[in-house]
């Protein structure tokens, strides 16, 4: 939580310190489709199917020295996850929680007096707060598994800090309603068990929403 807290803290003030023109605050939700990439001396050689988690994000929209340009620092509730296994009788699913920290810069095309369209990336650093395991048969029921519960740096399951980047866009409307879309690049291995090999567990997140912004 410490590492948050600073972390927020830093966005804010280079943020302030970015920004030329009044800032806008925005808040955007929506569907995630997680899923765990496997890779082994950078190429991708396997992944998990995907699982269906939500995202809830509140953002700073500030504008760098142009009207076009944006800077949009924020904090998130992110859901991700994967499929882990699955087979006639069901499917065996992981869902995780995290505090997510993104920094997104961000162009916006106008489009005459619809709004815009906007384009942007950035990083983020993410912290791990629940998790859980499920199994999932197919005649609709659902069951907790016998392995233990779900906990961040235990043994055998992940990593409770992440660092990745952001892929967003979509279209603002001139009443500052949202539809946007994006994909969550992990970089770090989140699996322990993988240290000192070339293999190599990530997050990949897929997103659809709904915001707002003022």
């Amino acid at each position: 939580m410490k590492k948050l807290l600073l972390s927020i803290t830093a966005l804010l003030f280079a943020t302030g310190a970015f920004a030329q023109q009044e800032m806008g605050f925005g808040l955007k939700a929506g569907v995630n489709f997680p899923k765990y990439n496997f890779s082994n001396n950078g190429e991708s050689v396997s992944s998990t199917g995907s699982t269906t988690n939500f995202h809830i994000t509140a953002f700073l929209d500030a504008p760098i020295a142009t009207d076009w340009f944006y800077v949009q620092p924020g904090i998130s509730l992110q859901g991700k996850g994967g499929k882990l296994e699955e087979n006639q009788f069901g499917s065996y699913k992981q869902n995780t929680m995290w505090i997510e920290v993104p920094v997104n810069f961000v162009a916006k095309f106008p489009t005459a007096d619809a709004g815009s369209f906007f384009l942007g990336a950035g990083p983020y650093i993410a912290f791990g707060i629940s998790g859980k395991n499920k199994w999932e048969s197919n005649n609709g029921g659902s069951s907790e598994t016998d392995i233990p519960d779900f906990e961040f740096g235990g043994d055998g399951a992940l990593k409770s800090t992440d660092f990745g980047l952001n892929f967003i866009g979509g279209f603002e409307f001139t009443n500052g309603l949202m539809i946007h879309g994006g994909y969550g690049l992990g970089l770090t291995n989140l699996n322990a068990r993988f240290e000192g090999t070339d293999m190599k567990q990530t997050n990949r997140v897929w997103t659809v929403g709904l915001g707002f912004r003022i």
